[in-house]
C-alpha cells in the first residue's frame, strides 16, 4: 500500500476543521486501512458539528476575554515575550496553531490543556475571533534599533526569502503568520525550533527553509522582525 505524505492528514485536517467540515472523516482517510475503521466508526459516533454563526461571534470575544486575555492582552498584544502577539493574526493561521495544540502536536503545557478542551465549532470561533484583531504596535523602545542590525535583518529576510510567503511588510495571511512586530524572544525560540525540528509547522517548509541558515542570523531576524513597523492594516485575516 502507497504510504500517505508525511503532513498530509493534518493538512487534510485542517482544512476540512476551517471549512467546517468533521475533522475526523478527513482525517481518517489518510490512515491505513486498520486505523481508517476505527477512526470511521469514532467519527460516526461523535456528534455533528456546525461551523461557528455570526451570532456566536460576540460570545467568543466574551469567551477570549475570559480564557485568553490573561495572557495574550485584550486586544490581542500580549506583554510576556514568550506570549506570541495575536493582534492581527490571520483566522486561518490561527486555526491551525489551535489545532496542532488540540492534537498533541506542539508542546506547551498551558494551551495544550485549554486546546483539549475545544470542541471544532471552539476552533472555528475562537479562530474567527482573532482574525478580527487589528494589529497593534510595540510599545516604543527605550533605546532606538541598532541600524546595523536592521539592515543585517532586512538583507537575510531577502537572502532567504521570508518576503516570498510573509510579504514585504511581514504581514502573513491565510496560513502564513504576521511576524512583523512580534516578540522578539518568541521570534527567536520560533526560528530555532523551526531549524532544529523541535517546533512543528503546519508543513515542514519552514523547517526546510531555515536548514542551512545559520543560528547567529535566525538571531538577527528576531531582532529586525521584532523591530519592523507593524503594518496596521488587518489584510486577509479572515
Amino acid at each position: 500500500m502507497k504510504a500517505s505524505r508525511p503532513g498530509a492528514g493534518l493538512r487534510a485536517g485542517v482544512a476540512a476543521l476551517a471549512l467546517g467540515v468533521g475533522v475526523m472523516p478527513v482525517l481518517a482517510q489518510s490512515l491505513p486501512k486498520p486505523a481508517r475503521a476505527a477512526s470511521s466508526a469514532a467519527a460516526a459516533a461523535a456528534p455533528a458539528s456546525a461551523p461557528a454563526s455570526s451570532a456566536a461571534a460576540s460570545a467568543y470575544g466574551q469567551r477570549f476575554a475570559t480564557v485568553c486575555a490573561a495572557c495574550h492582552g485584550a486586544n490581542g498584544r500580549s506583554g510576556t515575550p514568550l506570549t506570541p502577539v495575536l493582534a492581527g493574526q490571520p483566522s486561518l493561521y490561527t486555526i491551525t496553531q489551535l489545532f496542532l495544540f488540540r492534537e498533541g502536536r506542539r508542546g506547551d503545557a498551558g494551551m495544550t490543556a485549554i486546546a483539549k478542551t475545544l470542541n471544532d465549532d471552539d476552533l472555528r470561533g475562537f479562530s474567527s475571533f482573532v482574525g478580527t484583531l487589528a494589529p497593534v504596535p510595540a510599545p516604543a523602545p527605550d533605546t532606538p534599533p541598532d541600524t546595523a542590525r536592521m539592515a543585517a535583518g532586512r538583507k537575510l529576510a531577502q537572502e532567504h526569502k521570508c518576503v516570498f510567503c510573509h510579504g514585504a511588510d511581514f504581514a502573513g495571511g491565510q496560513q502564513v503568520p504576521r511576524i512583523g512586530g512580534q516578540h522578539e524572544a518568541y521570534l527567536k525560540a520560533s526560528l530555532h525550533g523551526f531549524k532544529d525540528g523541535t517546533r512543528p509547522g503546519y508543513t515542514r517548509a519552514m523547517t526546510e527553509a531555515l536548514n542551512q541558515v545559520p543560528p547567529a542570523d535566525l538571531d538577527v531576524l528576531a531582532y529586525f522582525l521584532a523591530r519592523v513597523p507593524v503594518a496596521l492594516s488587518a489584510g486577509a485575516s479572515k
